[in-house]
């Protein structure tokens, strides 16, 4: 089972991944909108849940973490640039 972080790609975000050699990164997911599937393990699933008491995961349909607010995902989304990878987590949760 893979939970996902799912970060939507907007022209600006596409952009910075074209930019880093990263576009291939992002799966179009219906009619041109795009999403970087953000992989999280099943402790950083929680420890998100712990620090970010909006958060929700979905377990039906998605298997993603949901109502991250957007400051997170944006440094999310910044750390996958700078490290190159999707695999970010646990650089991410390493400051909380």
């Amino acid at each position: 089972m893979s939970i996902t972080i799912n970060v939507w790609i907007n022209e600006e975000r596409y952009a910075k991944l074209q930019k880093a050699g990263l576009a291939d990164m992002a799966e179009e997911v219906l009619a041109g909108l795009k999403v970087l599937k953000v992989p999280v393990s099943e402790e950083q699933k929680d420890k998100i849940l712990q620090v970010f008491p909006t958060a929700k995961y979905d377990s039906a349909t998605t298997k993603s973490i949901e109502l991250l607010p957007r400051e997170v995902k944006d440094k999310i989304f910044d750390l996958v640039v700078e490290k190159e990878k999707l695999d970010v987590m646990g650089d991410f949760l390493a400051n909380y």
